[in-house]
C-alpha cells in the first residue's frame, strides 16, 4: 500500500511572501517558488493539504493601535513592551486593561517570546491575509486535478492574544476555543503517513508549529518532514526558532530541501 502525504503550509500570505507586504519576510518570495513547483510536480502523490492564514483585527494586542504612552502615542512596530514598563506608565493598553496586562505577564513567564509590537498585517479581508499567488496557484491546480479541496484555517482572530502556532494561541483564553488547542487539525493531519511542513516565518509561526507538535502530538512530529528551503527567517530574529529545530533534529526529525524530496 501507498504512502499518504500530507503539507501544512503556514501562513504563505501577500503580507509576509511578498516585497510589498506589510511584514515581509526576505526570501519569502523565492521560498513559495520552491514550494508551488513542488507540489505542481507531485500533484497525483499528495493526498492532502492545509493552509494557515494568519488573521487579525485592527486592534490587536501586538499593533500599535492598541497601546499608546505617556504623550498618547502608538508604539512603532518593532517596539518590544514589557509588563514593567505598563506598570511604570510607560506604555498602557487603550483596551481590556487588565486583561492585557495579565496577557503580557503571562507571555514573559512563558519565556517562548517577549511582547513584540508588528506593524499591522493580515488584517482581516484585506490584501495581505490573502495566499501568495505561487501558493495559490499551486494549490488550486491541486485541488481542480485531485478533485480534492484544500483546507484553510484562519489563526489569530483574538484580539488578545499573539497566535504564533497553528495548533494553539501563545496564551490561550478561557472560554475562547478558537484559541485553545486544535484537536480536530491534529486528527487530520495524523491520517497520513508523512506530513511536509513549509512557511512563513520560520522563527516564528512555523517554529511554534513545531514546537507544538512536538508537545502534544509527538508521534505526528516523528511523521513531519521539514522543508528547509521553503521557509526564512523574520530579519534578525531567527535565533527564536533555533532551540525548536534542535529539539527536532535530536528527535530524529526529518529535514529536507524541495529539490530532495520524493515521494513513495
Amino acid at each position: 500500500m501507498k504512502n499518504t502525504h500530507a503539507f501544512l503550509i503556514i501562513d504563505a500570505q501577500y503580507d509576509f511572501c511578498h516585497p510589498a507586504g506589510a511584514l515581509f519576510v526576505p526570501g519569502a518570495q523565492e521560498d513559495m517558488h520552491r514550494l508551488k513547483q513542488l507540489i505542481l510536480s507531485n500533484i497525483s502523490a499528495i493526498h492532502h493539504i492545509c493552509v494557515t492564514l494568519d488573521t487579525h483585527p485592527v486592534n490587536d494586542i501586538s499593533h500599535p493601535s492598541f497601546w499608546t504612552n505617556r504623550e498618547g502615542s502608538f508604539p512603532r512596530p518593532f517596539t518590544q513592551i514589557t509588563s514593567e514598563e505598563i506598570r511604570s506608565g510607560k506604555w498602557a493598553p487603550r483596551y481590556y486593561q487588565t486583561e492585557a496586562i495579565r496577557y503580557v505577564e503571562a507571555l514573559e513567564a512563558q519565556g517562548e517570546f517577549p511582547h513584540f509590537i508588528w506593524p499591522e498585517h493580515c488584517l482581516a479581508g484585506s490584501k495581505g491575509a490573502a495566499l501568495h499567488d505561487d501558493v495559490l496557484e499551486a494549490v488550486h491546480t491541486w485541488a481542480v486535478q485531485t478533485g480534492k479541496n484544500y483546507q484553510a484555517l484562519i489563526k489569530g482572530t483574538h484580539p488578545l492574544t499573539e497566535h504564533f502556532g497553528i495548533f494553539q494561541a501563545q496564551i490561550p483564553i478561557e472560554n475562547a476555543p478558537e484559541t485553545q488547542l486544535n484537536k480536530s487539525l491534529l486528527n487530520t493531519l495524523a491520517a497520513y503517513d508523512y506530513i511536509y511542513l513549509a512557511g512563513e516565518a520560520r522563527s516564528h509561526c512555523v517554529a511554534t508549529s513545531l514546537k507544538q507538535m512536538l508537545m502534544y502530538a509527538p508521534d505526528l512530529a516523528k511523521k513531519t518532514v521539514i522543508i528547509e528551503d521553503c521557509m526564512s527567517d523574520v530579519t534578525g530574529l531567527g535565533h527564536l526558532g533555533e532551540p525548536i529545530y534542535a529539539e527536532a533534529r535530536k528527535k530524529g526529525l526529518r529535514f529536507a530541501k524541495a529539490t530532495d524530496l520524493t515521494f513513495e
